[in-house]
C-alpha cells in the first residue's frame, strides 16, 4: 500500500492531454511516497496514453472499487467508468461522448470525497463546450463542485509559487462581473482568503484587495465601486482582525504581491486575477516553438471537500504527441496533499 492520503484524480476530457500528463505524473516514484493516487476515468484511454508517453515500466490496474487499488509505484490504479466507446473516439476533438465522460469523472470523484473514500480531489481539464453539448450545463468545474456539494459561498484561488489570487466573480460576462462587486461578496471572499492562508500555515496573512476601476477609481473620478462597496468590506474585515489592505490599484497589486507585500490578492473578476498568474506561470519558448512551462494550480475554497485543479485547458492541439508538461498536475497534487494535512 502507498502513502496515507488517497488523492482522487480525474482523467479530464479523454480526447485531451489529460490522460498523457497523468501517466507522466504517475511515472515519478516520489509521488507514491507523498500520497496514494487514484485515477477516475477510462482504463482503455489510459492504456492508449501509456503507449503514447512510452513508460514501459508502468501498467494500468483497472478497478471498480477503491478497495481494489494497489497504490504501488509501477501500477496506475484507474477506477474504470468505461464511458468511452473506442470506435467513436477521436483524439483532439470536441465531442458529446467525451464531454459526458469528463463530467461523470468529476461527479464520481466528488461522490468519493463526500463519502470519505478519498481525502482530496484533483481535476484535469475538461472542455466546457463538450460538457455542455453532452447536456451538463455548467460553466466550469467550480460550479459543478458547488452544485453537487450544496455549497453557496465559495471562490476560486489560483496559485503559482507564492503568488496567490482569489476572485469575487469568475465565469460571467465583464458587465455582470462589475455588477457583482458588492460589499458582502467582497467581504466573504476576504474571509475565505484569510482562512485558506491560515490552513496553508501562514500565521498572519496579509491580504491585498484590488480595486475594480483604473487607479482604484481615483476617489470616484473613474467609478464609485471602491467607495461604496470595496472599502466598506475591507474596513469590516479589519474590524474582525484580518490584515486586509486596499483597494489597491489593479495595475500594481500583483507586482506588490510578487514582491512579498501580500500573501494573497483578492481580484474583482476572472481576467483580473487570471492574466497575471498565467503571465508568470505560462512560459513559451520562441526559439523552440513550445511551452517551457505551463504551471499554476486552481483551488476551490469554501467547499466541504478539497478540490485542486490544473490551471490550463485541454490543449487538444497537443493531444497524442506525448509532449505536454505534467508540472501543473504535479503541483496540484502537492497542494491537495498540503490541504489534507491542514484539515486533520
Amino acid at each position: 500500500m502507498g502513502a496515507e492520503k488517497i488523492i482522487g484524480i480525474t482523467m479530464g476530457d479523454p480526447a485531451s492531454i489529460g490522460p498523457e500528463i497523468t501517466v507522466k505524473a504517475m511515472a515519478d516514484p516520489a509521488l507514491y511516497e507523498l500520497c496514494s493516487p487514484l485515477i477516475i476515468g477510462d482504463a482503455w484511454v489510459m492504456e492508449q496514453a501509456l503507449s503514447i508517453v512510452g513508460h514501459e515500466e508502468l501498467n494500468i490496474n483497472a478497478i471498480q472499487d477503491v478497495k481494489e487499488a494497489k497504490f504501488s509505484f509501477g501500477t496506475i490504479d484507474v477506477l474504470d467508468l468505461g464511458l468511452v466507446r473506442p470506435q467513436e473516439f477521436e483524439r483532439g476533438q470536441v465531442s458529446a461522448m467525451c464531454g459526458d465522460a469528463a463530467f461523470q469523472y468529476v461527479k464520481k470523484v466528488i461522490e468519493l470525497a463526500m463519502a470519505g473514500e478519498v481525502d482530496a480531489t484533483v481535476t484535469n481539464a475538461f472542455n466546457k463546450e463538450a460538457v455542455n453539448i453532452a447536456g451538463h450545463h455548467y460553466s466550469g468545474h467550480t460550479e459543478i463542485y458547488a452544485d453537487l456539494t450544496g455549497t453557496k459561498n465559495y471562490t476560486m484561488m489560483l496559485a503559482h509559487e507564492d503568488l496567490r489570487v482569489v476572485h469575487v466573480s469568475t465565469h460571467v460576462s465583464l458587465r455582470e462581473a462589475c455588477d457583482r462587486v458588492k460589499k458582502q461578496r467582497v467581504l466573504d471572499v476576504i474571509r475565505i482568503a484569510n482562512k485558506a492562508c491560515l490552513e496553508m500555515g501562514i500565521e498572519k496573512p496579509k491580504i491585498g484587495v484590488a480595486g475594480l476601476n483604473p487607479h482604484s477609481g481615483e476617489n470616484g473620478l473613474f467609478g464609485r465601486e471602491e467607495i461604496e462597496e470595496i472599502t466598506p468590506a475591507i474596513n469590516q474585515a479589519k474590524k474582525e482582525g484580518i490584515l486586509a489592505e486596499g483597494p489597491v490599484p489593479p495595475d500594481t497589486v500583483f507586482s506588490k504581491a510578487r514582491g512579498g507585500w501580500y500573501d494573497i490578492v483578492v481580484a474583482m473578476y476572472h481576467d483580473q486575477g487570471h492574466i497575471p498568474l498565467k503571465v508568470v506561470g505560462f512560459v513559451y519558448n520562441r526559439e523552440k516553438q513550445m511551452w517551457d512551462a505551463v504551471s499554476g494550480v486552481n483551488i476551490t475554497l469554501g467547499l466541504p471537500i478539497i478540490r485542486v485543479s490544473v490551471d490550463h485547458g485541454t490543449a487538444f492541439d497537443q493531444a497524442g504527441k506525448g509532449t505536454a508538461s505534467e508540472l501543473s498536475l504535479r503541483n496540484s497534487i502537492d497542494y491537495a496533499v498540503k490541504f489534507t494535512k491542514s484539515r486533520k
